[in-house]
């Protein structure tokens, strides 16, 4: 029988040589889509995705109002594929974003954006697949096969693919920090000890690290089978901290930047509640290697000790991270 989270560690591992080879190979594909969008000069940017995409997404969401200085949002496929909408979408840069690129209602949707008025794009790991075809400009992200259930390689190739077409900084660095954090195991291999008994979690982050935050609740659900929950930590303070407590650990995002600042009130009411915070980006708790690396582009390594947590939790309560229960690795929405 196959060694049970085999697939999910190596691609883990995989991880550092995929995005270099992102950066390497797929720089042309993403400078010519670039250059489109910057001819095209939108007014607006939609994204449209499903799954751990969409966390994928909501970090391009952040890139667009924040380096592009454009106004962004999350589309809503149903609204096209399952209400009949047809909004204008003249002036709009729609992106996919699909580990497969299979699935039929993003497929419709870009094809409805395009039909609407819109400049579009896939981002997919797949350049024969029915989104990357029918899209005008597509970025593979070049991250090879990926088996296991849960996506690791594929999201973070999807995090800096975003950031080559929407992003501003130097990442050059990213490569070799993602290789520097993974080094990091044992610290992720405590917390899942750590964490081994727990039924209920919150992850929480702000800025650019809240997408991080959400994509860490669903590898410890779809993993795990943990009920996890994400929130900003804005959101956080409007409500969810009222169920906190000794019994309900919390991941907290705190690697260095503006984002952990702004969480710094957040941590203060956790710690006077008694709340068991594990601080992603500390020494004490899990460390990431950031040097080089700019906060715009730290989701894609801050993530990294997030998914080595959610490998070794899976084994350590006795299930498989490779084949979570009830999953396939590609799943068709409409």
């Amino acid at each position: 029988m196959p060694t049970p989270g085999a697939m999910m560690a190596a691609e883990i591992a995989e991880q550092p040589a995929a995005l270099a080879r992102l950066l390497s190979e797929g720089s042309p594909a993403a400078a010519q889509a670039r250059a489109a969008i910057e001819g095209y000069r939108p007014r607006f940017v939609v994204l449209a995705t499903r799954g751990t995409s969409d966390h994928a997404a909501l970090y391009g969401k952040y890139l667009a109002e924040v380096q592009l200085q454009l106004p962004a949002g999350l589309a809503s496929p149903s609204s096209i594929t399952v209400f009949g909408g047809r909004p204008d979408m003249r002036g709009v840069l729609f992106v996919a974003v699909s580990q497969s690129g299979e699935s039929p209602d993003l497929v419709e949707s870009l094809d409805v954006a395009r039909q609407c008025g819109a400049l579009t794009v896939a981002v997919t790991n797949n350049a024969d697949s029915p989104l990357a075809q029918m899209a005008v400009q597509h970025v593979d992200i070049l991250a090879g096969p990926e088996r296991a259930v849960a996506a690791t390689k594929t999201y973070t190739a999807q995090l800096l693919a975003l950031h080559l077409l929407l992003g501003s900084d130097d990442a050059t660095a990213v490569p070799d920090a993602a290789a520097r954090t993974l080094e990091n195991a044992e610290a992720a291999y405590a917390a899942a000890e750590r964490f081994r008994f727990a039924d209920r979690l919150v992850a929480t982050g702000r800025g650019f690290s809240y997408p991080t935050a959400r994509e860490a609740a669903l590898k410890l659900m779809e993993t795990s089978y943990l009920a996890a929950q994400a929130f900003s930590g804005a959101d956080l303070l409007h409500g969810p901290m009222a169920m906190l407590g000794p019994d309900i650990p919390v991941i907290a995002l705190a690697v260095p930047g503006r984002g952990a600042t702004a969480m710094g009130p957040v941590l203060e009411r956790l710690a006077a509640a008694g709340v068991d915070v594990l601080r992603v980006g500390a020494p004490d708790g899990l460390p990431v290697a950031g040097a080089g690396v700019s906060e715009a582009l730290m989701p894609v390594v801050e993530i990294l000790p997030l998914q080595q947590l959610a490998w070794q939790l899976a084994l350590a309560r006795g299930g498989d991270p490779d084949r979570p229960r009830g999953l396939s690795k590609v799943t068709e929405t409409w």
